[in-house]
């Protein structure tokens, strides 16, 4: 066992891993059997769900089998160098696959929507093939409130990110997100703790948008969400929440899993007392 594993089980045993254990129970992730492919995009998130991930089958008691993959869309050598790079470091033994999706997605109007789309579906496709019933993927509690949020600003839309969902598009397939409960800062935590260097998107869009952080909603939502926690500290466990304890009765309208949209003025009579 290196350092960086080792730490989960003790300096990072709450922070990371007790959070991730519960997350994993509380929603049910996984599975007796369960052959789960663990996508590894390269950055701090995803590299440290790895070593989760392999922490949960090597001591948390649960009986399924990792399989560590790797997708290149189209990186250039410095950052797929970095991927193996840290691949050894970690002791990580990953299958790497190759893609064109980063040149499919630059023309686009809305690239980064387009390309998580290609993204999603050429994981599920490559863990398929590898015999896998689930991929994880390493969003955090962070990326939960953000985007809950980010949908009810920019979206007008009250939607959270799902801890696990089934594949539309892929027959008995299913999507986890075992890091559900583990917090940004602490992912941080554990990766300047041991010095590790990580990639970021790495494509040709990202890097001319880098440097104008205005152009980012998440960012945007990100800083208002800090803002907001100076005053209140409960903020990012509200927002989380908000959407763990949905009152119908007080929704304008809502979508059921049926797909069809009611609206609250279905409870009343046309002519009913004020």
């Amino acid at each position: 066992m290196n350092d960086m594993t080792a730490s989960l089980t003790t300096k990072f045993s709450h922070s990371i891993m007790s959070r991730t254990k519960a997350a994993v129970k509380e929603y049910s992730m996984i599975k007796k059997g369960d052959r789960i492919a663990v996508c590894i995009s390269g950055g701090k998130d995803s590299m440290l769900l790895a070593c989760v991930m392999r922490e949960l089958k090597l001591h948390g008691g649960y009986d399924f089998e990792p399989v560590y993959m790797v997708m290149d869309p189209g990186y250039a050598e410095k950052p797929l160098s970095q991927i193996h790079h840290n691949l050894d470091l970690l002791g990580i033994d990953a299958h790497i696959f190759t893609t064109d999706i980063f040149a499919a997605s630059e023309g686009d109007r809305n690239p980064c929507a387009l390309c998580a789309k290609l993204r999603r579906g050429a994981l599920y496709s490559q863990a398929q093939s590898l015999g896998c019933n689930k991929i994880a993927l390493g969003h955090h509690f962070d990326d939960v409130i953000e985007t809950t949020l980010m949908g009810m600003v920019y979206g007008g839309q009250m939607q959270t990110m799902m801890p696990k969902l089934k594949a539309k598009n892929f027959e008995g397939m299913e999507l986890i997100r075992p890091m559900y409960l583990v917090r940004e800062k602490d992912i941080i935590n554990w990766r300047d703790e041991h010095g590790l260097e990580f990639i970021r998107c790495a494509c040709r869009f990202s890097e001319r948008a880098e440097h104008d952080e205005s152009a980012s909603r998440r960012q945007l939502v990100k800083r208002l969400i800090a803002d907001l926690k100076k005053n209140d500290p409960q903020i990012e466990m509200n927002i989380y929440r908000s959407a763990c304890n949905v009152d119908l009765s007080r929704i304008i309208s809502y979508k059921g899993t049926d797909g069809v949209v009611r609206s609250v003025m279905e409870g009343f009579a046309d002519d009913a007392d004020c």
